[in-house]
């Protein structure tokens, strides 16, 4: 078995080595359209409405790469892909840059060969569970049968946990959030383990939400970003900025209401001007005009925008900010400068 797994990862990394010959920025371009990789569907953060247009958390930060260097925000083809084919799909080059519930690890970043360009969640695992089975502790879930991504960081620290508490479990395999949460309400399995932020999601879309509680054990640290294909560092940078443009956006008190009228003149604070590109020359140091961030946060607003209209308090998932919160107000989201 872990001759098989070694391989798939050395195939990976080919493919990544093979794919990042071609200068990614120039081929997106030629295209005229953004190959992003989501989710197959987790409200809030990446999931077609009833038109089929791609909504959510992780949609955004797509559109706003998309804005940035095609000026178009809607010039982005969203691939769904599971946690088998996500790495695949990036690695081949089927898509250019992956937005999907993805946790950063060293194995990842290294052994797969992709870059990581940010956090723009930082979440950990916990367990959903109906209140009629009882339990108020994961610690009690000793014999449970446990919904499980296969693919995913998710089924390691299952497996961790439970050998660390010396309890026992039974995994039932899944490949999407839509057959864990259709396994899970069928009775296929006694909990349903994803990240805390994806148990939110999927109990939000369940008939009778109040019927099924988040355990309060929270068992991994999992730093949720975009990543791209090692090699193309172009491409990282500009993927990475446009990210951190929408962070230190929020911190600058940059919003869809005002960009316009700030960016209309250079104004007295000379960050924001370096950033909306009345100020300084900023683009032409990854290779894009000097509107590519003033168009990527205009595309969905800000990172608390994006945020709050999303997965926010005030929506149906609930969240609050936490530790994605700005590192003013408490959290640990932060951008370097823009200088």
């Amino acid at each position: 078995m872990k001759k098989t797994v070694f391989l798939g990862a050395l195939t990976v990394a080919g493919l990544a080595a093979g794919a990042s010959a071609a200068a990614t920025l120039d081929d997106v371009k030629a295209r005229g359209k953004l190959n992003c990789g989501v989710t197959t569907g987790l409200v809030g953060f990446a999931a077609p409405d009833a038109n089929g247009v791609w909504e959510g958390f992780d949609v955004a930060v797509c559109r706003a790469v998309a804005a940035a260097v095609l000026s178009d925000a809607n010039a982005v083809e969203f691939v769904p892909t599971t946690g088998k084919t996500r790495f695949t799909a990036l690695a081949s080059g089927e898509i250019d840059m992956l937005a999907r519930n993805t946790t950063w690890t060293f194995s990842r970043d290294t052994d797969l060969k992709f870059d990581f360009v940010g956090v723009n969640y930082y979440d950990g695992q916990g367990f959903l569970v109906p209140k009629s089975l009882g339990v108020s502790s994961a610690k009690e879930l000793d014999g449970a049968t446990v919904c499980i991504q296969t693919g995913t960081t998710t089924e390691l620290n299952l497996a961790d946990f439970f050998r660390a508490n010396n309890i026992s479990y039974e995994p039932v395999p899944i490949e999407t959030n839509a057959e864990g949460q259709q396994q899970y309400l069928a009775g296929a399995c006694d909990t349903y383990t994803t990240d805390a932020s994806g148990l939110a999601s999927t109990r939000a879309a369940f008939e009778s939400p109040t019927d099924h509680v988040i355990l309060p054990e929270i068992i991994s640290k999992e730093p949720l970003g975009p990543l791209v294909r090692h090699g193309d560092n172009d491409w990282a940078d500009i993927v990475r900025w446009t990210f951190y443009a929408l962070v230190a956006a929020e911190e600058m008190g940059i919003t869809s209401a005002n960009i316009g009228e700030l960016s209309a003149a250079a104004g007295d604070n000379p960050e924001i001007n370096r950033i909306l590109g009345t100020e300084g020359d900023l683009g032409a140091m990854i290779g894009l005009d000097n509107e590519w961030a003033k168009r990527a946060i205009a595309a969905s607003g800000n990172y608390g925008e994006i945020f709050e209209k999303n997965i926010g308090e005030k929506t149906p998932i609930g969240l609050a900010r936490g530790l994605n919160a700005q590192w003013t107000q408490g959290g640990i989201m932060y951008a370097p400068p823009f200088r």
